[in-house]
């Protein structure tokens, strides 16, 4: 079970700058209502997500054996997907295979090395056919509309390096498709080279599909416990289904984040004090700030609103971003998570008779670890900076699928509260679109004439 400490966001220790248990209950119509409105949309449109926690034992178990199978015949894994498909695999990944997964040597692991190629820097690429074998690679191929040209890109190149090395029978058996059936160029190849394909539901937006096939096909491969993940998704829906403030844990922080935007607080920082949760701050980056910063609001208005995510890691940015955090402007609000157990000992046995660091000897890493994210939240504290605190009991399948939900429900009660279209992505479109002009895609002419009238009165280039 997640557990928060919001102490440090009320105004009777932080000063002005808190909220205060009367303006909370002033507000109680107001999260009721983007309450009632997330749970009684749950499964309808764009909230299909909210019931990817009731996936069949049956479908988990088929794809356990299927990921068994591939994980028998593969050394390489690599994932090629943009946005939620490469985030959401990443943070899992991440955060439940050995920490220093791919450099243990292969009798020491228990899955294939993997990686999750979600930019299209060629230096990338040319790096990934060097380090993989090629020979013993599968590649799932993930986007949901089927057009994600930065993905395509990646496909493209990797079948033909496969076809001309081990023949087109056999590249057909490496590529694993997910993406929505029915729909899409990746879907119409696929239909037509013979590859595997695991369908995205049609109500699954990518920065939510975390659950669906995008998701559960490479956990399954990397030999990750899906049902556990499931298990612990579905534990946070339910407490995020709860009509009580004081016991929901995501609909309260969401409050407290949507009302901190009202008071200027636009910036949101999110500090795992674990490596392994490292990338569940990428998770959120995109999840946040994609669905939350919008142009209008449901009703027309014009509202520019949003609150920009920033990454930050306990303990590193306490040497660099915390000085920020500390004495920068007062429009940010840090969000700690925090691990009870980090089941990994690291003592510390010798100090070699060093005096000023006697208080070291006889101690842990894991001392040291949590005692410096106490003093970062004291510190931010005493100079009345607003900040929360999650807690996970340790790092397991359980506890990830509970946080990655639990930011999932959040965001979804923060945009009904903003009353905004949490799922859309216009801004995002509108870049889609200029690039698919500029390659000179079939379609986009008017858009490439809109491109090319874009005239510089001076030009500002040294």
């Amino acid at each position: 079970m997640i557990k928060l400490d919001y102490n440090f966001m009320m105004q009777e220790h932080i000063g002005a700058h808190g909220m205060t248990e009367e303006g909370i209950k002033k507000d109680l119509p107001k999260i009721q209502k983007a309450l009632e409105k997330v749970v009684s949309n749950s499964g309808k449109g764009w909230q299909e997500w909210t019931e990817l926690v009731n996936t069949p034992k049956k479908e988990l178990d088929e794809l356990v054996k299927f990921g068994a199978d591939v994980r028998k015949k593969c050394e390489h894994f690599v994932v090629f997907g943009i946005g939620g498909s490469g985030l959401g695999p990443l943070a899992v990944a991440s955060a439940l295979l050995h920490f220093r997964h791919n450099e243990l040597p292969k009798e020491k692991r228990n899955a294939p090395k993997y990686y999750i190629e979600d930019n299209i820097d060629p230096n990338r690429m040319a790096g990934l056919l060097d380090v993989i074998d090629i020979k013993t690679s599968y590649f799932n191929v993930i986007t949901k509309s089927g057009e994600t040209s930065e993905t395509l890109s990646q496909f493209f190149i990797v079948y033909e390096t496969l076809k001309k090395v081990l023949g087109e029978k056999e590249a057909k058996e490496r590529i694993i498709v997910t993406t929505t059936v029915g729909k899409g160029t990746l879907y119409e190849i696929a239909k037509k080279e013979g590859f595997r394909i695991f369908d995205i539901g049609k109500g699954v937006g990518g920065r939510f599909s975390v659950f669906s096939n995008v998701g559960l096909v490479p956990f399954a491969v990397l030999g990750i416990d899906i049902h556990s993940l499931i298990d612990g998704a579905k534990a946070s829906r339910t407490n995020s289904e709860i009509n009580d403030i004081s016991k929901n844990v995501a609909l309260i922080t969401a409050y407290l984040q949507v009302k901190s935007m009202e008071n200027g607080k636009n910036i949101s920082v999110l500090m795992p004090y674990s490596d392994p949760l490292k990338f569940m701050a990428d998770f959120y980056a995109q999840l946040w700030g994609e669905s939350l910063a919008k142009e209008v609001d449901n009703d027309g208005n014009k509202i520019n609103c949003g609150q920009s995510p920033v990454k930050a890691l306990g303990t590193t940015d306490q040497h660099s971003q915390v000085q920020l955090f500390m004495e920068g402007p007062f429009d940010k609000v840090v969000t700690f998570l925090a691990v009870e157990d980090y089941v990994a000992l690291a003592p510390i046995n010798e100090t070699l008779g060093v005096e000023n660091c006697d208080f070291l000897k006889g101690r842990s890493l894991n001392d040291l670890i949590s005692a410096q994210m106490k003093a970062t939240i004291f510190a931010l504290k005493k100079q009345n900076r607003p900040s929360f605190t999650l807690s996970i009991e340790k790092v397991n399948a359980f506890s990830v699928g509970e946080l990655l939900q639990y930011f999932m429900y959040q965001t979804a009660f923060a945009g009904a509260m903003l009353n905004i279209d949490t799922y859309n992505q216009p801004g995002v479109e509108e870049g889609k679109k200029a690039t698919f002009a500029m390659m000179n895609r079939k379609g986009y002419e008017d858009k490439l004439k809109e491109v090319e009238a874009v005239k510089l009165s001076k030009s500002y280039q040294i």
